[in-house]
């Protein structure tokens, strides 16, 4: 297990997970945040180097320092041999914490299952359609409702997200999204009181998402314009333009298809593990909304 910490060979395992798009997505936009300031405070493993079979993202120690924190404690992974990916994730993963691990390729869940299973923790799974848009500066001009008004999202936002996002609901959660809309891209739609009516971020991952439109907004279109302006900021920062949306939530999937972003042949799955520490309060699923999350 080796940890990349010289800027020169992130650099250059930037340049070969983007060859590899888009069965890189996760881990691949993860290392282009570290190369850019890295804000998620997350480092690189690799299995061996410049050869490698597995490469695994993860929190630094001093960020991952509370142990029922599974929103920050937050891990991606890519590998070409399973063998190698199950022992990375056996020395590398905390599993006395809570986290999420996200990863595309088969046999992750199942190989996660395993070690958790030798600890005596089990292990919960959701599953994701990722897509992705190869071209965003082709999508269209938007116009915007005249009664909105455009902005980023701002902290003082974050009640809100934390009462509307999937994982949201507790101290912890709240305190992952105010880092999301401080460090990433992100744009809502504001009412003329200045509150948020629809909106969407984007996480240390490259990824669009969390997002959400209030019930009394919807079926306004206020999701494909987000979504379209978030897709163009990214790729002019230079990131892939995609969203993880969960396979049973369809309109979503819906409306990005409309807009010309594929649908990735392999799952994305979120594998939640040791979630019960998270008790302060208890962890509560939220709806899911309208658009990736």
């Amino acid at each position: 297990m080796l940890i990349l910490s010289c800027s020169s060979k992130l650099r250059l395992l930037e340049g070969t997970l983007r060859r590899g798009l888009p069965e890189t997505l996760l881990v691949h936009g993860a290392v282009m945040n570290i190369n850019r300031g890295n804000p998620a405070g997350q480092e690189v493993l690799v299995d061996s180097w410049p050869e490698f079979k597995v490469v695994l993202t993860r929190p630094r120690r001093e960020v991952a320092s509370d142990d029922s924190d599974f929103c920050t404690n937050t891990y991606a992974v890519h590998y070409r041999d399973l063998g190698a990916c199950r022992a990375l994730l056996g020395s590398a993963v905390n599993w006395d914490q809570a986290f999420r691990i996200h990863g595309f390729r088969d046999g992750l869940y199942e190989a996660s299952r395993d070690i958790a299973e030798t600890k005596g923790a089990k292990l919960d799974v959701l599953r994701y359609f990722t897509y992705l848009h190869s071209d965003p500066s082709s999508l269209p001009e938007i116009r915007l409702d005249p009664a909105l008004r455009l902005s980023p999202l701002d902290v003082s936002h974050v009640d809100l997200l934390n009462e509307t996002w999937l994982f949201g609901g507790n101290e912890r959660s709240r305190k992952y999204l105010a880092s999301l809309i401080r460090h990433f891209p992100s744009a809502c739609l504001l009412d003329a009181t200045g509150r948020p009516v629809s909106w969407t971020a984007s996480d240390a991952f490259g990824a669009m998402g969390p997002a959400y439109t209030l019930p009394q907004h919807r079926r306004c279109g206020y999701s494909m314009v987000l979504t379209n302006l978030m897709a163009k900021q990214l790729h002019a920062l230079g990131f892939p333009s995609y969203g993880n949306v969960r396979v049973e939530n369809f309109e979503p999937q819906k409306m990005l298809e409309r807009q010309g972003f594929q649908r990735q042949p392999n799952l994305c799955y979120f594998i939640l593990h040791n979630t019960a520490l998270n008790t302060d309060p208890t962890l509560t699923p939220r709806p899911a909304g309208e658009s990736p999350a």
